[in-house]
């Protein structure tokens, strides 16, 4: 049986966390949501799930997947679950809980990048929360990305099985999800990003393999990659960029 993931349509978000690891995997997956609503899918068999008054395993929020009669919620959690189904965990158990111990990271540091533009409340429209969002912004230009990134880069740079990857010798979902990431912070600051390749260089070597790896090439250039937009996570408003 196919895999169904639960997101919302129109935007990457946190579901392309997930939807990056099927893809290079070649796994065989159902994007509920964007499925038209005569054919079973769309925004109301989301709903469905989340409003159910019986089922035993009811997610909070989306992303969710569903393998079968189990029910996972949460990035890290899916990833977690499908990693080692999908050959993309290592298979020692600590480096697996390494590895997830990463992505809890990631997960982390995409809550913070969404709080810049939102950093009082979601239920607020940007535009009413604005110069607080200039504020947060500049210090998460200033401090929180070479924090976060800074990490990263060490990840890689003391790995004994070398620096290409950031767990063992081998690809992981974590290296997906570093390159989402740090695709998404170039979309929403370009200007505080410019410099990333020379500050980075492990991390700037690790995307450009992943955007190379032929799945992954052929999911970009094809139109399951929604693209980046001013509704989801990663958002380009020039006045929270530095230097506005």
């Amino acid at each position: 049986m196919a895999y169904e993931l639960y997101y919302w349509p129109g935007i990457q978000g946190r579901g392309e966390f997930v939807r990056l690891a099927l893809e290079d995997a070649g796994a065989d997956y159902v994007d509920v949501a964007r499925r038209p609503a005569k054919s079973g899918g769309g925004v109301r068999a989301l709903m469905a799930m989340l409003d159910s008054k019986s089922s035993a395993q009811i997610p909070f929020a989306p992303p969710f997947l569903k393998d079968g009669d189990v029910v996972i919620s949460h990035v890290a959690n899916i990833l977690l679950y499908l990693g080692s189904r999908l050959g993309l965990a290592p298979e020692d158990e600590a480096m697996r809980h390494f590895a997830h111990g990463l992505q809890l990271t990631i997960t982390d540091f995409v809550a913070e990048t969404h709080d810049t533009h939102h950093p009082i409340s979601t239920e607020l429209y940007y535009e009413d929360q604005k110069e607080a969002a200039k504020a947060n912004a500049a210090a998460f230009i200033e401090e929180r990305i070479p924090k976060f990134m800074g990490y990263f880069e060490r990840v890689l740079k003391q790995n004994p099985a070398g620096d290409a990857h950031p767990v063992g010798a081998s690809h992981s979902y974590v290296d997906l999800s570093l390159f989402q990431m740090i695709e998404g912070l170039h979309y929403a600051f370009p200007r505080g990003m410019a410099g990333f390749a020379k500050t980075h260089p492990r991390l700037e070597r690790m995307r450009e393999r992943v955007r190379r790896r032929p799945n992954i090439a052929a999911y970009l250039k094809s139109d399951r990659r929604t693209p980046f937009n001013e509704s989801g996570i990663f958002r380009c408003y020039p006045e929270l960029d530095r230097g506005a």
